[in-house]
């Protein structure tokens, strides 16, 4: 959308009313991979899903809710009720322009949910306009476990398939020659954990979330440099792949919201 003149928006919007939202983050994945791998996960997966559903994605969103990570140098993010508002804020622009469905596409994998998730319920109520919440780590588990190599867990952050992101898509900015190597497994279910959520379908089970403290994530993972999961397998190859499969299912996620009537309320501007 940012490389496109006003006009050029004004002629999308005569045909179609999707705009895709990336949101990512700016913390730390160990000292093989950049602080931008979130956020590329959000740019590139709603460019690719923008282009097989012709559709927009806006502009991304460089910070998230990263209070996990702040124990680490660089680690930069907003606070939770922020990133909401951010949010927001950004979508009834959207809104007032003319887009009546929009994806908040979420690139910190699971991180960013609960204050995004807000975001999508504000919006909805506020303008009627049908608001998801499309995150990089969930929306084809299955399909990027089947693309793994390693055994259960070896997804995890700065892992198998964020670190093959950054080698698809951002080699100059990917070292692996300084990546820890090695794997500790995972167990199937293993409580308390970070959030409810696993990004590994193999690990499914019960759960319960219990949020850590910066210093405590860093002491548990420093002998890894930051990293949960098994970065050694990573590849180009399979974060091509791993970004296709999300963006084919993002597809099919507009595909079925463009088929949702759609009524809306147009906020008003609050400066």
């Amino acid at each position: 959308m940012h490389e496109l003149s006003w006009d050029e928006i004004a002629a999308q919007l005569a045909v179609d009313d999707v705009a895709l939202l990336p949101i990512g983050a700016t913390e730390q994945h160990g000292h093989h991979a950049p602080l931008l791998l979130d956020t590329g996960w959000a740019s590139v997966v709603a460019e690719e899903a923008a282009r097989r559903a012709n559709c927009l994605a806006a502009p991304p969103l460089h910070y998230g809710w990263s209070h996990g990570h702040m124990a680490f140098p660089g680690t930069l993010g907003l606070r939770a009720e922020t990133l909401t508002a951010v949010a927001v804020d950004i979508g009834e622009c959207l809104v007032r322009h003319g887009f009546r469905r929009i994806v908040l596409v979420n690139g910190n994998r699971m991180a960013n949910l609960a204050p995004l998730e807000i975001a999508a319920v504000k919006l909805r109520m506020a303008t009627g306009a049908l608001v998801a919440v499309a995150d990089c780590g969930l929306l084809a588990r299955d399909a990027v476990a089947g693309l793994s190599e390693g055994g259960p867990g070896t997804l995890g952050h700065a892992g198998e398939s964020e670190t093959s992101l950054v080698l698809a898509y951002y080699p100059h900015l990917t070292d692996m020659a300084r990546a820890p190597g090695g794997f500790v497994a995972q167990v199937r279910g293993a409580a308390p954990r970070h959030g409810h959520y696993t990004l590994d379908a193999r690990l499914d089970g019960d759960s319960v979330s219990m949020p850590h403290l910066p210093e405590e994530f860093r002491a548990r993972t420093e002998a890894r440099q930051g990293v949960v999961g098994d970065d050694s397998l990573a590849s180009a190859e399979k974060g091509r792949a791993m970004v296709a499969a999300i963006a084919d299912r993002l597809a099919g996620v507009i595909a079925a919201m463009r088929r949702t009537e759609v009524t809306v309320r147009i906020p008003p501007i609050v400066a």
